[in-house]
């Protein structure tokens, strides 16, 4: 019995962090919430790292031409420099760009931040921030394609994926804010997000591998990790696709009406 109720919390963990991870109410956060609810104490990172792969796949998988059609057309522009193809090589420019904040903070201070701030009262505030964040923008509508872009937009963007690195802080929605911010279409600052998610999860994943290698845990918690993996895939590839028919109908202050509901309640009760 206790075996089947373990299964079940990794099933859930799974649910929440594919749910949560591709819409802006901050899966780290919900993680967070959920192993104090659950009394899973958390050892390192190598359980989100593990879960946030499966969710990497997903993205992987649903932008998959779009990822396919920047490899080819950037080669295209690095080798024969096809004026055609140049829109495509500025935007895999602003996406490396646009990774390096996150990527210097990450890995400078991602550990310390990461074991600072994980605790539930600090990511009830933090669910408020991200609240207030999606609300300013929740009826922009910007006019900025793909090839409209700027080193300037990408730097913002990226500086607004550093505050992502705090529990609570949606790194979808502060990158959508972020890209919002600076005049991009729904379509654009969903597709340059969740692209930027791409390195971003990548890098941290490699970088922890040697911390999931040596987690206590792996060995007995085999099983409830993969299936908390495969949850995590199957729900991010359709919260992600959700997310896409919500930003499509201009719904975004529903988010913000759910952190900030969960937010104080985490704050009074936890």
């Amino acid at each position: 019995m206790e075996e089947l109720i373990i299964l079940i919390k990794y099933f859930v963990l799974g649910l929440v962090q594919g749910i949560t991870e591709p819409i802006p109410i901050s899966s780290s956060g919900h993680l967070v919430i959920f192993r104090e609810l659950f009394g899973i104490k958390a050892e390192g990172l190598s359980f989100e790292i593990f879960v946030n792969f499966a969710s990497l796949l997903a993205v992987l998988v649903i932008y998959r031409n779009d990822i396919v059609r920047l490899v080819i057309n950037g080669a295209k522009y690095i080798g024969k420099k096809d004026t055609e193809a140049k829109s495509d090589f500025n935007f895999i420019i602003y996406l490396i760009i646009a990774t390096i904040p996150v990527g210097v903070i990450g890995v400078l201070f991602g550990d310390e931040i990461g074991d600072a701030l994980s605790n539930t009262k600090v990511v009830g505030i933090t669910l408020l921030i991200t609240a207030i964040a999606v609300w300013v923008i929740r009826n922009l509508r910007g006019r900025k394609n793909d090839g409209d872009l700027s080193i300037k937009d990408a730097i913002i963007v990226g500086l607004a994926q550093t505050v992502a690195v705090t529990p609570g802080i949606s790194r979808s929605g502060a990158t959508i804010v972020g890209s919002m911010l600076v005049g991009m279409k729904q379509e654009t600052a969903l597709r340059f997000s969740f692209l930027l998610y791409i390195p971003v999860s990548l890098g941290t994943g490699l970088l922890e591998i040697p911390e999931i290698i040596s987690d206590p845990n792996i060995d007995t918690l085999l099983i409830p990790y993969i299936i908390a993996f495969l949850t995590s895939f199957i729900a991010t590839y359709f919260a992600l696709k959700w997310l896409m028919n919500i930003m499509a109908k201009g719904n975004l202050k529903y988010f913000s009406y759910y952190c900030v509901i969960v937010g104080i309640l985490v704050i009074l009760f936890m």
